[in-house]
C-alpha cells in the first residue's frame, strides 16, 4: 500500500492541523468550562453555545467541512457543500485527517464529521433515494439538522443485529413502528430531525433479510425520548445518548431506505469507513494523553527526579509510542483495503482495528491519567472524558468480543480443506 497521502489529502491535512491548532484548541478549554457552569447553575447545557456556530461557520468559509465525503459517492454533493476540491476523499485519503480531528472533542462537529451524522450521510448517500437525499442529506451536508441512529435495544443482546425485536411492518403505503431503541446517539441536540430506525419486517425470513431500516422524523407522533443516557456519569451535551419509544408510530412506506428485509445489508456498508473514521479518532486521541503523559513526566519532580525517570515510565512511554504507531499502521491497511476491496473484502481488517484500538487507546490514556495523579482523575485536565470514550466504544459498533470471534472464524477458514 501507498502511505503517502495524495497531494489534496495532503494539503487537507496540513490545514485542518492548522486551524484545530490556531481556532480549536485556544478555545476548547474555556468551552468546556462554560459547558459546566450551565450544568451545575440554572442554563441549559443542551443548547449549543454560540461558539459551535462560529467555529462551523469559519471552518466552513475555509472548504474545511465534509471531509468525510467518500470518493466514491460524493459527486455533487462535495462540490455544493462540501470542500473546495469538489471530490470526496478515499479512506485512505481522509484517515489522517480524521486522526487530527480525534485530538479535540469539538473538532468532529466543528468539520460536521461527527458520528452518528457521517454515518447517516454516508449511509443516504449510498442507499438513499432521490426524495430522501433532498429532504435529508442536503440539510445534513448543510448543517442545518442533526440526525440518530436508532439500532440498539435495551431488552435484547443487540451485539447480534438480527436479535433486533422492535418491528417496522409495512401497513400498505405505511410503515408501522413499535418498540425501544436506547444508547441512540445525536437524539438530544434540539436540531436532531430525523432518526434512522431498524426494526422486524418478516420474522420468517431468512434471518440476514428480516430487518428494514426507515427514515423517522423525530416530531413523528408516538416518538418519544423516554430519558438521556450518561455514558460513565458524562451526558455529552448538546448530542447526548438517548431512550427513545416508538409506539404506533407511522411514517410513509417510502421512508425505507433501499427495500423491506435490506437493514443488515445497510448496517453492514455503513459500519466498515465508520469504523475506520472512530478508531483514528482514536489514535488521535491516544496521542494527545500521550503528550500530556510526557510533559506531566518532564515538569513534574517526586523523590527528587522528575516523574519520567520514575517507576519504569520511560519504559511506558516507549510501549505507548509503539502501541499508537502499529495501531496507526494496521488502521491504514484496514482504510486501504476498503478502497481497493470494499467493506465485504476487508471484512477481517475491519474487526481486528475495532477489536484492537480502543484497547490499546483507552491503556495509554490510562497511563496518562496515572502520571497525573490526582489531576489525572478530575476534570482539570481531560483525561477522564478520553478514557471514558475509549472505554465505551470498545462497546459501540460491536463489542470487542464480536469483532475477534469474526476475525477468528475468518483466519480459520482460511485453513479448512
Amino acid at each position: 500500500m501507498e502511505f503517502a497521502p495524495s497531494p489534496r489529502a495532503a494539503d487537507l491535512i496540513e490545514r485542518v492541523k492548522r486551524f484545530i491548532d490556531e481556532e480549536i484548541t485556544p478555545v476548547e478549554g474555556a468551552y468546556h468550562q462554560q459547558l459546566a457552569a450551565l450544568r451545575e447553575g440554572d442554563g441549559d447545557p443542551w443548547t449549543p453555545l454560540p461558539l459551535l456556530a462560529e467555529l462551523r461557520s469559519k471552518a466552513r468559509a475555509e472548504g474545511l467541512w465534509n471531509l468525510f465525503l467518500p470518493y466514491a459517492h460524493a459527486g455533487e454533493y462535495a462540490a455544493r457543500f462540501g470542500t473546495d476540491g469538489g471530490t470526496g476523499l478515499t479512506n485512505s485519503d481522509y484517515a489522517p485527517i480524521a486522526e487530527l480531528t480525534g485530538r479535540s472533542f469539538l473538532a468532529p462537529y466543528v468539520f460536521n464529521c461527527n458520528a452518528p451524522d457521517s454515518g447517516n450521510m454516508e449511509v443516504l448517500l449510498q442507499y438513499g433515494n432521490q426524495a430522501q437525499r433532498d429532504r435529508w442529506l442536503d440539510p445534513l451536508l448543510d448543517g442545518t439538522i442533526r440526525s440518530a441512529f436508532g439500532m440498539t435495544e435495551p431488552g435484547v443482546a443487540s451485539s447480534d443485529a438480527t436479535n433486533m425485536a422492535a418491528t417496522a411492518v409495512i401497513d400498505g403505503d405505511e410503515v408501522v413502528i413499535n418498540g425501544r431503541k436506547w444508547w441512540t446517539t445525536g437524539i438530544g441536540h434540539p436540531d436532531c430531525e430525523v432518526i434512522i430506525f431498524m426494526g422486524l419486517t418478516d420474522p420468517e425470513a431468512d434471518r440476514h433479510r428480516r430487518h428494514t431500516m426507515v427514515l423517522v422524523p423525530v416530531d413523528t407522533p408516538g416518538v418519544k425520548i423516554e430519558r438521556m443516557l450518561p455514558a460513565m456519569g458524562r451526558y455529552d451535551e448538546p448530542f447526548g445518548h438517548g431512550e427513545v419509544s416508538f409506539t404506533d408510530v407511522r411514517v410513509p412506506a417510502e421512508n425505507i431506505l433501499l427495500g423491506p428485509g435490506r437493514a443488515y445489508e445497510i448496517a453492514q456498508g455503513r459500519l466498515g469507513p465508520g469504523r475506520v473514521h472512530h478508531c483514528m479518532r482514536l489514535i488521535g486521541l491516544a496521542e494527545t494523553a500521550l503528550e500530556a503523559a510526557c510533559r506531566r513526566g518532564l515538569d513534574r519532580t517526586a523523590f527528587g527526579k522528575p516523574l519520567a525517570n520514575l517507576g519504569g515510565n520511560r519504559e511506558r512511554i516507549a510501549r505507548a509510542r509503539i502501541a499508537i504507531d502499529s495501531a496507526r499502521l494496521l488502521v491504514l491497511n484496514a482504510a486501504w483495503k476498503l478502497d481497493t476491496v470494499g467493506a465485504f473484502g476487508a471484512l477481517s481488517e475491519i474487526s481486528q482495528i475495532k477489536a484492537h484500538v480502543p484497547t490499546m487507546a483507552q491503556e495509554v490514556i490510562d497511563f496518562a491519567m496515572q502520571i497525573h495523579g490526582g489531576a489525572g482523575v478530575s476534570d482539570d485536565v481531560p483525561l477522564s472524558a478520553a478514557w471514558s470514550t475509549a472505554r465505551a466504544i470498545r462497546l459501540a459498533d460491536g463489542p470487542d468480543e464480536v469483532h475477534l470471534d469474526l476475525v477468528g472464524r475468518l483466519e480459520l477458514a482460511k485453513h479448512r480443506k
